[in-house]
């Protein structure tokens, strides 16, 4: 018995000390000190001993036991520190390497023209306001004097949350007129950028959500001269002194007089191309004179003020400013369109 102990000290070392994880080390205690383990069968021999071989035999599987638990830590110790050094090695940085340039982004095309309108207004004394995405059919429609019956109110145009036709994503800016006459003091000056949306097939002018800014004067004495003046200068801010623009008159029902206001297209110098389908123009804003119905409606007496509108679309002034002959582009998120700017 006391040859088998000396064996399994040996055999138990020596394992030990070649074992490389500590899941190794885990399975060679189970296999020498475990319940089943090798020791254990050799103290099962301990009732074929005398009596007084028996404590002889005791102290000596107890010092074994106690001599594999240390090795066993010490190599445990051995192989946790081992693992740290590799660790760190892999994970150390060299100081000494050139970092690495940060790859910084810039401003949507689109949004840079946002932002050249928006100074040129404040310039003018404007305000900018916000305004909601999801509205109610009478700020869309019914309060800017669109009656029922009116295409545009059509669920084959508009986007519709409810049944009864009275929740909707905003199909143009122009809401922002009613919220503002409701609740701002007069005069008033105000531009309103935002989304919209409206069941458009996509092509390259048009798509089922775009960007507008509605902009809008309330005072007394206000014609339509001013409104044609300031779009006008607005114009040439944007695209250059000398931008040729066109007036033609239309129809809204929340201004009256209305007309469209068209630029020349950047593309083709107004002889007609794809861009502009032909026509030599690019159509960027629909504008007017506040329908007095509006005006009245918010409160506002018709006698004594009067107003402007416009509402004009960003998508088109960016692609006037930067050249783009495709609205898609300014939508897909291709890096080789948005790095050129």
């Amino acid at each position: 018995m006391k040859e088998a102990m000396q064996r399994l000290r040996e055999a138990s070392i020596q394992a030990i000390l070649a074992s490389e994880s500590p899941d190794a080390l885990e399975n060679l205690r189970v296999k020498f000190l475990g319940k089943k383990g090798e020791l254990t069968a050799i103290l099962r021999q301990m009732g074929k001993l005398s009596a007084e071989e028996r404590p002889i035999m005791g102290q000596l599987a107890n010092q074994l036991r106690s001599d594999i638990e240390a090795a066993i830590d010490k190599r445990r110790g051995e192989l946790s520190e081992a693992l740290l050094e590799r660790k760190l090695e892999q994970e150390a940085l060299d100081v000494t390497l050139p970092g690495e340039k940060p790859h910084l982004g810039h401003k949507h095309p689109m949004y840079n023209v946002l932002d050249q309108i928006k100074e040129i207004f404040i310039g003018m004394g404007f305000e900018i306001v916000d305004g909601p995405e999801v509205e109610l059919a009478d700020y869309n429609f019914t309060k800017l004097n669109i009656e029922e019956g009116h295409p545009s109110r059509e669920w084959t145009d508009t986007f519709y949350f409810t049944e009864d036709s009275r929740v909707l994503l905003r199909t143009q800016t122009s809401p922002m007129q009613i919220h503002a006459m409701e609740a701002k003091e007069l005069p008033i000056r105000m531009i309103a950028p935002g989304r919209v949306y409206r069941k458009d097939e996509v092509d390259a002018t048009h798509s089922p959500m775009f960007h507008q800014i509605e902009g809008m004067v309330i005072d007394k004495g206000v014609t339509m001269a001013d409104l044609k003046a300031t779009l006008n200068l607005v114009v040439e801010k944007i695209y250059g002194e000398g931008t040729v623009t066109r007036f033609r008159p239309h129809h809204f029902p929340f201004t009256e007089p209305s007309c469209e206001m068209d630029i020349q297209c950047h593309k083709c110098g107004g002889k007609g191309c794809p861009t502009c389908k032909g026509e030599g123009w690019i159509e960027v804003l629909g504008a007017g004179m506040v329908h007095p119905k509006v005006l009245a409606g918010c409160g506002i007496d018709p006698d004594v003020y009067s107003g402007w509108a416009f509402g004009m679309g960003l998508e088109r002034l960016a692609m006037g400013e930067y050249k783009i002959t495709d609205l898609r582009l300014i939508f897909e998120n291709d890096v080789r369109f948005l790095e050129q700017f």
